[in-house]
C-alpha cells in the first residue's frame, strides 16, 4: 500500500528548505536581512491560503513590533506595519473580488457612517494642509490603519472563537514582552530614573507600555471566564492579569493608574444605563474650565516658574510637583496647550492639515510657558488628541470626531443591554471599557496613531457593530 502523504506537507518541506539556504546566504554574504526572505514568502502563500492566519499574525506581531526611523523623515513600526499594508492591499482584493459576500449592514451601521465622515473631513483637511506631503503621509497611514483593524477586523471578528483568537494572539506576546521589561527593571531595583531606558526595544516609552496595558486589561479580566475555574487556560491568563498589573505599577504612569480606577467606575455606570448622564457632566466640567481658563486671561495663573519647573527622579517627588503645577511632563503640556489655543484661532475651519502640529506650532507658543524640555527634540505631540484633531482639522473636524467618539460609547452601552448571550455581553463590555479608556486616555496623550493602542480603538468599535448585527439576527 503507498504512502499517505499529508496534502500540506511539501510548502513545510520547501519553507525549512528556504530558510536553511537562506541563513547559509546571509552567513556567508555577512548580510542580515537575507534571512527574513523565506519569513516573506511565507506570509505570501498565508494570503493566498487563508487571509484569517495573517490578520491573526499582524495581531502576535503588535506587542513585539519595533519603532524604525527611515530616510526622508519616515518611521515605520517592524514588523507590524509591514503587514498592514499587505492586509490593507489584500483586503480591498477581496472586497472586489467578493463584494456580493459582505454584509452591507456593517457599511451602513452608524457608527461606520459617523468613522467615513470622520475619514471624509480628514480627506479635505489633507487637501487644504499647509505641509501637503506631511499630511498627505498621515492620511495614507490612517487609511490602512481603518481598513485593517475596522473594516478588515469587522470581517474577521464575528464569533466567540474569533474573540478567543484576538485575544490569545495578543496576550501571549504582550506577556512575553512585559517578562522582559520587568526582569530588566527589576535588575536595576525598579529605578523610576531608569523606567525610560528598560521600555526598549518594544515600546517607545512608559506611557505607551502602561497605556496598551491598561486598555487590554478589560479583554484579559473577561476573557478568564472563558474557562473552567483554576483549569490550566484559567490559570495562564489570572497570571496574566497579575503580571500586567504589576507592569502597570511599576510603569510609574500616571494617567494609567488613573485608568485603571477608572475603569471600574465605568463598568458600574454602563450597568446602571448612566453612561449618557457621565459623558453629559465630563462635557459641562470641560466647558466651564474652558470658560473659566480663558476670561479675562486667567491662563496665565497656570504659568509655571520656569526654574522650579523640573525633571524629579523619584516618584513621590514628582506626585508631590504635579499638584503645585511644577511636574515638568504636566506644564510642557500647557505650553503646547496654550500654542494649540492661538493655532486656532489662526486656522478654525479646517486647521493646519492632518500631522502637522509639531511643524507650526513653536511660533504660537508663549514664553512664560516654556520648560527645559520645549526644544522637542523627540518631535513630540501635543499630548492631547482631541486638541491635536482641532488644531490639524479645524472645529468641524473635532466636532465630527467627538460625534464618532461619543455615538460609540453610547451605542455600546445600548447594544450591552440589548445582548442576551452572557459570552457576548462580556465581550461587549470588554471592547465598551477598552474604547472608553483609550478616550480617557487621549485626553493626555495622542495614542490613536500608534500601532499598539489605535489598533484596539478601531477594533473595539467593530467588535460592537459586529455584536450589534449578532443581535439583530437572533432578534
Amino acid at each position: 500500500m503507498p504512502e499517505t502523504r499529508h496534502p500540506q506537507a511539501w510548502p513545510l518541506a520547501v519553507f525549512l528548505v528556504f530558510s536553511l539556504v537562506s541563513t547559509l546566504a546571509a552567513a556567508a554574504l555577512e548580510t542580515w536581512w537575507v534571512i527574513g526572505v523565506p519569513a516573506v514568502f511565507l506570509v505570501l502563500w498565508l494570503v493566498a491560503m487563508d487571509l484569517r492566519r495573517v490578520f491573526l499574525l499582524l495581531i502576535a506581531s503588535i506587542p513585539l513590533s519595533v519603532e524604525q526611523n527611515l530616510p526622508g523623515g519616515f518611521a515605520t513600526d517592524l514588523p507590524s506595519e509591514q503587514l498592514m499594508w499587505l492586509l490593507m492591499l489584500t483586503g480591498i482584493a477581496w472586497f472586489f473580488q467578493n463584494w456580493k459576500k459582505a454584509d452591507v449592514r456593517f457599511l451602513k451601521h452608524p457608527i461606520t457612517i459617523a468613522l467615513l465622515a470622520h475619514l471624509a473631513w480628514i480627506t479635505l483637511c489633507m487637501i487644504c494642509s499647509q505641509d501637503l506631503y506631511v499630511s498627505l503621509k498621515y492620511w495614507l497611514a490612517k487609511g490602512w490603519y481603518v481598513i485593517v483593524f475596522y473594516f478588515l477586523a469587522g470581517h474577521m471578528l464575528n464569533d466567540e472563537r474569533d474573540f478567543k483568537d484576538l485575544v490569545w494572539w495578543f496576550f501571549i506576546p504582550l506577556l512575553l514582552a512585559v517578562t522582559i521589561v520587568l526582569i530588566r527593571h527589576a535588575a536595576i531595583g525598579f529605578s523610576f530614573e531608569q523606567v525610560g531606558f528598560v521600555m526598549g526595544p518594544f515600546f517607545r516609552n512608559h506611557v505607551t507600555y502602561a497605556c496598551v496595558l491598561a486598555v487590554f486589561l478589560p479583554f484579559l479580566w473577561y476573557a478568564i471566564y472563558w474557562y473552567r475555574k483554576y483549569s490550566f487556560r484559567w490559570w495562564i491568563i489570572a497570571w496574566g492579569i497579575l503580571v500586567f498589573i504589576v507592569g502597570i505599577n511599576f510603569s510609574f504612569t500616571r494617567a494609567a493608574y488613573v485608568a485603571l480606577v477608572a475603569a471600574i467606575g465605568i463598568q458600574w455606570v454602563v450597568h446602571r444605563k448612566w453612561l449618557r448622564i457621565a459623558l453629559l457632566a465630563a462635557g459641562l466640567f470641560f466647558a466651564l474650565l474652558i470658560s473659566f481658563v480663558s476670561t479675562r486671561d486667567n491662563w496665565l495663573q497656570f504659568a509655571p516658574e520656569y526654574e522650579k519647573t523640573v525633571t524629579h527622579a523619584h516618584f513621590d517627588r514628582l506626585l508631590d510637583a504635579t499638584t503645585k503645577l511644577e511636574d515638568i511632563s504636566t506644564m510642557e503640556r500647557v505650553y503646547r496647550w496654550v500654542a494649540a489655543s492661538y493655532m486656532i484661532q489662526d486656522r478654525p475651519y479646517v486647521g493646519f492639515g492632518p500631522g502637522t502640529f509639531y511643524f507650526f506650532y513653536k511660533k504660537y507658543t508663549v514664553t512664560s510657558f516654556k520648560t527645559y524640555v520645549s526644544n522637542n527634540p523627540e518631535r513630540s505631540g501635543i499630548h492631547n488628541y482631541f486638541l491635536m484633531v482641532t488644531v490639524e482639522q479645524g472645529l468641524p473636524g473635532f466636532v465630527i470626531f467627538l460625534f464618532f467618539v461619543v455615538l460609540t460609547m453610547f451605542k455600546g452601552e445600548h447594544i450591552y443591554h440589548q445582548t442576551k448571550d452572557v459570552s457576548r455581553r462580556r465581550t461587549l463590555m470588554a471592547a465598551l471599557l477598552c474604547f472608553v479608556l483609550i478616550n480617557l486616555l487621549m485626553l493626555m496623550n495622542d495614542l490613536v496613531e500608534t500601532d499598539k493602542v489605535g489598533s484596539f480603538f478601531f477594533m473595539a468599535a467593530a467588535i460592537m457593530v459586529n455584536i450589534d448585527l449578532r443581535n439583530r439576527d437572533e432578534a
